[in-house]
């Protein structure tokens, strides 16, 4: 992961956890860096990175965040596991296609996609797969359905004029999470969170750091015929643990200790299809339900994946273990 890949000007869609990070990284590393997204990230512009707002969905908005830059890594997404299909399909969709279409008319050589391993997670176990396992054929929520369809339309748009690959970073977590980690503590706060019973399903995940790494390294191989060119990749820390240990020990890392009630597999498997039900019938769409299909089905069922692709074609290696992880998680949280 030592190759460095000159550039003047990169694009980051999105500000969020992902985005943020590896736009900070890219601006410590002296490249010009802008992010593209909904809100002004004020923290950001504080650092010297370029800030344009706008709307993903809005092709005018992203001709002009695309507008002289060398590379586009495209991170903004509509992320979740409820919501109006419209929405996904405006932000996940139609959102990628007008990237697309933005680095084709502005000369961009680069796209690297983040994408997610949902798009190849139905509705049973992943254990160990590789990328030649093919898409889900079902899917339980809108989010991995319309990142699947985003993920075909950046490899479809691979070839000489721009060299694309999507990486598919798995549960990403560490300090300044604002999607799995929140989620989790809020639950175990509130009482509410239930941990699946039975034989213990293992899980992977990505700590932040080593998403980062693995956009940079994917950028750094990027080029149009390059071997990694119009390909995915799994990206995980290449440890899979005891889905309820991981769980315990991120909980214990910020102060909450264990143990947590659990629950057979097939009851949450069943209050996830209820509750999500019970969200329709009243029309709410605009929060999720206590527990979805999607929530549950990822509590329930194993997903752990072969990262040696991207060791082999990117030169991946996790540097960040997960014992490292959550030595800083817990650093973060209580300053010490």
């Amino acid at each position: 992961m030592g190759e460095r890949a000159r550039l003047v000007n990169v694009l980051v869609t999105g500000g969020g956890f992902l985005g943020s990070a590896l736009a900070r990284r890219l601006l410590a590393r002296g490249d010009g860096v802008r992010v593209f997204g909904r809100r002004a990230r004020p923290a950001l512009r504080a650092e010297g990175v370029e800030v344009l707002c706008g709307d993903v969905a809005d092709p005018a908005h992203v001709a002009a965040a695309v507008a002289g830059c060398e590379a586009v890594f495209h991170t903004a997404a509509q992320v979740g596991s409820w919501g109006r299909p419209a929405l996904f399909e405006r932000t996940n969709v139609e959102g990628t296609r007008n990237v697309i279409a933005a680095c084709l008319q502005h000369g961009v050589r680069r796209l690297v996609f983040t994408s997610s391993p949902s798009v190849a997670h139905g509705r049973g176990d992943c254990e160990g797969i590789d990328e030649s396992h093919g898409y889900a054929e079902a899917f339980d929520a809108e989010y991995p359905r319309t990142k699947a369809i985003a993920e075909r339309l950046v490899l479809a748009a691979n070839g000489r004029a721009l060299a694309t690959l999507a990486l598919r970073p798995h549960l990403m977590w560490g300090p300044g999470d604002t999607q799995l980690i929140p989620r989790v503590v809020a639950r175990a706060r509130a009482g509410t969170l239930r941990l699946p019973g039975g034989p213990a399903k293992r899980v992977d995940c990505t700590y932040v750091d080593n998403a980062v790494d693995a956009h940079l390294a994917a950028l750094a191989r990027l080029a149009p015929g390059a071997v990694c060119a119009g390909r995915a990749y799994f990206i995980s820390q290449g440890e899979p643990l005891p889905q309820r240990d991981l769980i315990t020990q991120v909980l214990e890392a910020v102060g909450i200790p264990g143990p947590f009630p659990t629950v057979a597999p097939w009851i949450l498997r069943r209050a996830g299809a209820a509750a999500e039900a019970w969200w329709r019938v009243r029309g709410i769409w605009d929060r999720e339900p206590p527990l979805t299909r999607f929530v549950a089905r990822q509590l329930t069922s194993a997903h752990w994946f072969d990262i040696s692709a991207a060791r082999r074609d990117l030169g991946y290696e996790p540097r960040v273990s997960i014992a490292t992880g959550l030595a800083r998680l817990r650093r973060d949280a209580f300053g010490s």
